[in-house]
């Protein structure tokens, strides 16, 4: 009977929710098999990891098991990767808890924005994927997102600094004066049973990724320790710990909003969605060339957007999808999204039986837990190697990181100056693209003459725009026009090669026009070759195509037949220098155009 029903509904492959492409599957034995083990694995990592990031978040603890409960079932029910592990992550709980602290008045309105926001995470995600915005996440470039992510586990290691010394310092406007105070304070008073068991936990975690990797060393760590502490009681000894947390699964209710707050929250659901998705794209980019998979970028954002709506609907915070989790999970053999249905169910069950033996795990531990979990999103070799790429990505990325460090815990501000600075630089390169006077190369190519020293017609000139004609490029390009015309008095006609010109607009179109007629005027004719479809749609709209006549042409050879048939026996043609060589000589692939 259930093999029945696994046929009929994979027969309809998937067309209208994604798990039917995969369920079929289940009825393979060695897939179960596999997926359960890899959905406990994941599990034994995102226990703890979820309430260290709660943690982190300014939530307790058990908000990070409520939100590992439900988010990952219902993200491989919707969404498009079958390995993508959802759930808490460092960066979008620091983002969490920088938009809320600002705003929340008393413990039970941070809990209550903390869920809003989940919601709006969720429901502008779902708008994205269902409108198929997904491109907009783009706009965050990769050296945004390296900067950001650089600063963000910076920020996220130090505010963890007081529950590893076991002191507590006043918040300030800016984090680094909080890290300043914190470190002023364990100067003054370490508690030093608190740094023995972060230290004990960075020891076992470290050690066991070092020498034993194939075991869970989250969940060593946080056994040990618990015990530990419950042996010593160090909770009498002045220790934190996680104490009391509700048994049971999380109830349904729909979170309570007011307008002013929603408005509140817009800037910090809008980054936070964009930032946590992009976590989630990456990851499962990787993971889907890995495994030869089809990924859907829209449906990936339903998927994410209804595991944040569900979430807020059961007492969770934001969630996305994890790079350290989805890690494991494929690692450990996931096939197919039964995997996380399992995880759900792992933590499910802790939530109902598990959660006395918690009451001993240390607070300090969960910190190591969480500066472990960051420390590997510090990397220097991307900005290295964009510096390597274009030296303006590497600008973005850095300055990109200094405001988020300067403006944290305001994290949103960071990401909008980088935005804006990539889209300025970005803009800056476009309006002036490389313009080329061309000739003829030994190979029979046309070649750029200032990289190679080639002689030129007088009278005809054959140059390449490697740019879009658009409105911040068009006087660019009719200043460059110009010049070649003013080098040479002799000059009968030019050539544009065509082929760089992507796009054209209603400016460009109009330099464009002016510029032949301008030319016209002066006994130059404007011969255009290799061009695009969409250059020509719309000089064919806008009648220029009818007013240029037939100087348009799909080689450049044809458009220099045309003209020296035009200039007739007056013409020296077998010196011109555009000529192509009786014997051409082997091309050289290195040569720059």
């Amino acid at each position: 009977m259930w093999q029945h029903v696994l046929s009929l509904m994979s027969g309809w492959k998937g067309a209208f929710i994604p798990f039917l492409e995969w369920i079929g599957e289940l009825k393979n034995k060695d897939t179960v098999r596999a997926d359960v083990m890899a959905g406990v694995t994941v599990a034994l990592v995102l226990v703890p990891q979820s309430m260290a990031y709660a943690q982190l978040a300014g939530l307790p603890v058990y908000y990070g098991l409520y939100a590992s409960f439900l988010p990952p079932m219902i993200a491989a029910f919707f969404g498009s990767s079958r390995q993508l592990a959802t759930g808490p992550v460092a960066v979008v709980s620091l983002m969490t808890a920088a938009a809320l602290e600002p705003l929340a008045t008393s413990p039970d309105t941070y809990l209550a924005y903390a869920v809003l926001l989940a919601l709006m995470v969720g429901l502008f995600q779902l708008f994205l994927g269902l409108f198929k915005l997904g491109v907009l996440v783009d706009f965050l470039s990769h050296p945004i997102v390296v900067g950001f992510t650089n600063a963000g586990a910076l920020i996220i290691a130090t505010s963890q600094l007081g529950k590893v010394f076991g002191v507590f310092a006043e918040r300030a406007e800016h984090h680094y004066e909080t890290v300043w105070n914190t470190l002023l304070a364990a100067v003054e008073g370490t508690h030093f049973p608190t740094l023995m068991m972060a230290a004990l936990a960075f020891g076992i975690m470290w050690g066991i990724r070092r020498f034993y990797p194939a075991l869970p060393g989250v969940l060593i760590a946080v056994v040990v320790t618990t015990v530990i502490a419950w042996l010593t009681d160090f909770a009498t000894a002045g220790g934190k710990v996680v104490g009391t947390i509700p048994d049971g699964l999380p109830a349904f209710s729909i979170p309570a909003f007011d307008f002013t707050t929603v408005w509140s929250l817009i800037p910090a659901a809008i980054t936070i969605s964009l930032i946590g998705f992009m976590e989630a794209i990456s990851i499962a980019k990787a993971m889907a060339a890995r495994t030869r998979q089809r990924l859907n970028v829209n449906q990936e954002l339903i998927g994410q957007g209804l595991s944040n709506v569900v979430s807020s609907m059961f007492s969770g915070y934001p969630v996305s999808g994890s790079f350290s989790r989805s890690a494991v999970n494929i690692n450990a053999g996931a096939i197919t999204g039964f995997s996380s249905i399992v995880t759900g169910l792992v933590v499910a069950i802790t939530l109902i039986f598990l959660t006395p033996l918690l009451y001993h795990l240390p607070q300090a531990t969960l910190a190591a837990v969480i500066i472990m979990a960051v420390i590997n999103l510090i990397k220097i070799e991307p900005i290295i190697h964009a510096w390597k790429a274009q030296p303006h990505d590497a600008v973005v990325a850095v300055v990109t990181f200094v405001l988020t460090l300067v403006f944290a815990p305001h994290l949103d501000k960071g990401i909008i100056v980088g935005v804006l600075l990539s889209l300025g630089l970005f803009l800056w390169r476009t309006m002036r693209p490389r313009f080329a006077q061309l000739s003829r190369y030994h190979d029979g190519t046309m070649r750029d003459i200032r990289v190679h020293p080639l002689p030129t017609s007088p009278v005809i000139s054959v140059v390449r725009f490697d740019g879009s004609l658009y409105f911040a490029s068009a006087g660019y390009f009719e200043t460059k026009i110009l010049g070649v015309v003013a080098a040479n008095p002799d000059l009968k006609y030019i050539i544009l090669d065509g082929e760089g010109i992507n796009q054209i607009d209603a400016t460009g179109e109009e330099v464009l026009h002016h510029l032949w007629e301008r030319l016209q005027a002066q006994g130059i004719t404007l011969v255009v070759a290799r061009m695009k479809k969409q250059f020509m749609d719309t000089i064919r709209r806008t009648g220029l195509r009818e007013k240029m006549g037939d100087n348009f042409f799909s080689r450049i050879g044809l458009a220099l037949n045309y003209i020296w048939n035009q200039l007739g026996d007056s013409y020296d043609q077998e010196n011109c220098p555009l000529r192509i060589p009786e014997k051409p000589e082997k091309s050289d692939p290195h040569a720059g155009r």
